[in-house]
C-alpha cells in the first residue's frame, strides 16, 4: 500500500522540539486520520514533525505523494492551524476593539472576495474545473453573503470559513487541520465534514484532522493517533479508538476547590442592581449591513444566559456593546448595572465589574509574557500588564491558576503554551477579579473532552456565588453548564 507519509524512530535535531519517545508513524493512501489527545499533550509539535518544520536526526520522514506532480512538500501537505490568533500577514498590528473600530476601515483595507481570488490565482492555473471547485465552495460554506465584506469585520467563525476556502483552492494531496469545528455553528460544521467527505471521494486528499474534542470525529475519518505526554501512541482504526475510549468524567472539579470558589469573600465596591443590562432598540449598521436591528434585550440579576446564532448573526457585536469595546455603544440606549451608557461612567468604570473572554481577547495577546502576568492583567483589564500587583493579588492569581489546572505554568511564556492552554489562562483572567457580569464568548475554544467538564464544572460553582449574572455563547449545545436559566438566539441580516 502506498505511504503517504512515512516515519520511523523520528528525533529531532533540536531537543526543545522533542516528544518523548522516539516518533513511528505511517499515513496510507486512502486513510483519513484523527489526531487526537489532551491540551498540552504534544498533537501541534507531532504535525510540525509531519510537514517538515522540525528536521529529524539521521533521517526526514519519507513522502510518496503520487498522483500528484508538485514538487515541494509544502505543495503538497496544507496545515491550517485555527489557533484563535488568527493568523494575518497584519496580526501583529491588531487590537482587541479593531473589528468593531470602522475609524481603522479605509480604501486599503482588502474585503473578503479579493483577498479570496488572490489564494485562488496563487494556488494554480484558471481552468473551468477549478472555478467550478470555487463556486462549489461558496455555496456549501454560504460564503456569497460575505464576499463584500472587509476581512477585518469577520467573526471568528466568518473566518474559518474564509482560511478554509482560501486553503482548499490549492488542492493540496494532504489537508492537515487544526480543531476545524470550533466556532463554527452547526449547519456550518455539517455542510464542512459534508464537503471534506465529497472531497476524499472526487479528488487524491487524505485529510488529517486534529481534534482536542474527541468525540467530534467525522463519519469519513478511518483512523485515529492519540498523542498524550510527549507520545504518539500506534495508530488504530477508528472503531478500535472508541470501543477503547475513556468516558467524560461527571464532574472534575474537586469538592475542596468548588467550596472555595463559594466561599470567596466578597468586595464592599460590588454593584447590586435588579438590571444587569438593559438594551431598548438597539441598532448596529455598518454601511448597508445591518448586524443588529432594534434589539431589546434585558438581562436581570442573577440570570445565566446563553447567547447563539448563526456565524455573523452579531453575537460577539453584542457583547462588545455590552463591555463598551464598540464605539457605537455610546450612541445606543444601554444601561449596564443601572447607569444608562453615557452618563459619566469611563470604559474601565464598566469593566471593574465585567470578567470577559472571547476570541477578540485571545487573538489581541500577542506578547510572550509569564502566564501569571496574563491572569494578573484580568484585575485591571488591560491587554498588557503595566502595574506590578500586589502580593494578595498575587495570591488571588495563583489560586485561580490551581482551580483551572494551570499550577506550574505560572512563569511559562503565553506563546509556547498550547492554545487549550492559552484558553485556561484567559479563562483564569476573567475569574480574577471575582466580577458581578460573567461574559464567555466561546469559552470552551480548543479545550479537551475533561478540560471542557472542569471549565463547565468552575462556571456551575461560581454561579452559585450571590450577585453573579453570566452570559455565554457556544455552537455546542453540550457544551451549556446546568445553571443556564435563559436564552436568546440572534439571527443572520441578509441584506
Amino acid at each position: 500500500m502506498q505511504k503517504i507519509i512515512s516515519i520511523q524512530n523520528g528525533v529531532t535535531r533540536m531537543p526543545e522540539w522533542r516528544m518523548a519517545e522516539p516518533v513511528n508513524f505511517e499515513a496510507c493512501d486512502g486513510e483519513h486520520i484523527a489526531i487526537v489527545g489532551p491540551n498540552g499533550g504534544g498533537k501541534s509539535m507531532f504535525v510540525d514533525i509531519l510537514v517538515g518544520r522540525h528536521p529529524l536526526l539521521m533521517h526526514d520522514p519519507d513522502y510518496d505523494f503520487s498522483p500528484s506532480t508538485k514538487p515541494l512538500v509544502s505543495d503538497n501537505i496544507k496545515y491550517i492551524t485555527f489557533r484563535d490568533t488568527y493568523g494575518g500577514d497584519n496580526d501583529r498590528t491588531y487590537f482587541l476593539q479593531q473589528r468593531w473600530n470602522q475609524l481603522e476601515i479605509d480604501e486599503n483595507t482588502p474585503i473578503v472576495k479579493d483577498k479570496l481570488e488572490e489564494a485562488y490565482q496563487m494556488a494554480g492555473e484558471d481552468t473551468p474545473e477549478r472555478r467550478q471547485l470555487q463556486e462549489h465552495i461558496y455555496e456549501l460554506f454560504h460564503m456569497h453573503h460575505l464576499l463584500d465584506k472587509y476581512t477585518i469585520l469577520l467573526s471568528s467563525g466568518e473566518l474559518r470559513k474564509f482560511k478554509l476556502a482560501s486553503t482548499l483552492f490549492s488542492e493540496p494531496r494532504v489537508l492537515i487541520m487544526d480543531n476545524p469545528f470550533i466556532g463554527l455553528d452547526a449547519d456550518t460544521r455539517d455542510q464542512l465534514k459534508e464537503l471534506l467527505k465529497s472531497l476524499t471521494t472526487e479528488h487524491h486528499l487524505q485529510i488529517i484532522l486534529v481534534l482536542s474534542k474527541s468525540d467530534d470525529i467525522p463519519e469519513f475519518i478511518t483512523h485515529v493517533v492519540e498523542v498524550k505526554d510527549m507520545k504518539v501512541y500506534p495508530k488504530l482504526t477508528k472503531e478500535e479508538y472508541l470501543a477503547q475510549r475513556n468516558p467524560i468524567p461527571a464532574h472534575v472539579l474537586c469538592e475542596e476547590l468548588k467550596q472555595a470558589i463559594i466561599n470567596l469573600p466578597y468586595s464592599d465596591r460590588e454593584y447590586h442592581s435588579q438590571e444587569v443590562v438593559k438594551m431598548n432598540k438597539v441598532r448596529i449598521q455598518y454601511g448597508e449591513r445591518i448586524i443588529l436591528n432594534d434589539l431589546d434585550w434585558t438581562v436581570n440579576n442573577g440570570e445565566r444566559w446563553a447567547l447563539s446564532g448563526q456565524n455573523g448573526a452579531g453575537k460577539s457585536t453584542l457583547l462588545s456593546l455590552v463591555c463598551a469595546d464598540n464605539p457605537q455603544s455610546y450612541a445606543c440606549d444601554i444601561a449596564l448595572f443601572g447607569n444608562p451608557r453615557g452618563s459619566g461612567e469611563s470604559i474601565w468604570d464598566i469593566k471593574k465589574h465585567i470578567g470577559y473572554v472571547s476570541p477578540e481577547l485571545h487573538r489581541s495577546y500577542q506578547r510572550d509574557m509569564p502566564a501569571i502576568r496574563i491572569v494578573a492583567s484580568g484585575l485591571t483589564d488591560s491587554v498588557g500588564l503595566y502595574v506590578k500587583p500586589k502580593e494578595k493579588d498575587m495570591d488571588q492569581c495563583r489560586f485561580w491558576m490551581k482551580v483551572f489546572g494551570l499550577e506550574g505554568l505560572e512563569d511559562r511564556g503565553f506563546l509556547k503554551l498550547s492554545s487549550g492552554e492559552q484558553r485556561l489562562v484567559l479563562l483564569a483572567r476573567a475569574f480574577v477579579k471575582d466580577p458581578e457580569l460573567l461574559i464567555l464568548d466561546e469559552p470552551l475554544h480548543g479545550l479537551d473532552n475533561r478540560n471542557r467538564r472542569l471549565v463547565k464544572d468552575i462556571i456551575e460553582a461560581f454561579c452559585k456565588r450571590k450577585n453573579k449574572t453570566m452570559i455565554m455563547v457556544t455552537h455546542y449545545k453540550e457544551e451549556l453548564p446546568a445553571c443556564i436559566d435563559h436564552s436568546i438566539f440572534l439571527k443572520r441580516h441578509t441584506k
